[in-house]
């Protein structure tokens, strides 16, 4: 019986770390609000000072926001992003509507 659970368990957190297609977030905001999530695209923007930025992540399915406390990777690289889904954001009183924060990316070679 421990076995089953064990397995059970196991499984199930393996589903929750698969990639989200940003046509599922953009189709249904609100089941990702406040959860992390994984994103793999194309940055196709980027902004950025010295140590923070925003860029925009696109993965053929839609485009997002992602805001980093980082260097931000260049327009062109691929990458897997890891964060926290947000909405309302504002970055220099401009609003950015939904952004997912940044808590690791990794840039693909």
């Amino acid at each position: 019986m421990k076995k089953v659970l064990l397995v059970a368990c196991a499984a199930a957190m393996l589903v929750g770390c698969g990639s989200v297609k940003v046509r599922q977030i953009l189709d249904n905001p609100s089941r990702y609000q406040g959860r992390n999530v994984r994103l793999t695209g194309e940055v196709t923007r980027s902004t950025g000072l010295i140590v923070a930025g925003v860029y925009e992540v696109d993965d053929g399915t839609g485009k997002i926001n992602v805001l980093s406390n980082r260097p931000v990777p260049g327009k062109g690289a691929r990458v897997t992003v890891n964060g926290r889904l947000q909405s309302g954001i504002n970055v220099l009183g401009k609003n950015i509507g939904m952004v997912v924060q940044e808590e690791s990316v990794r840039v693909h070679r």
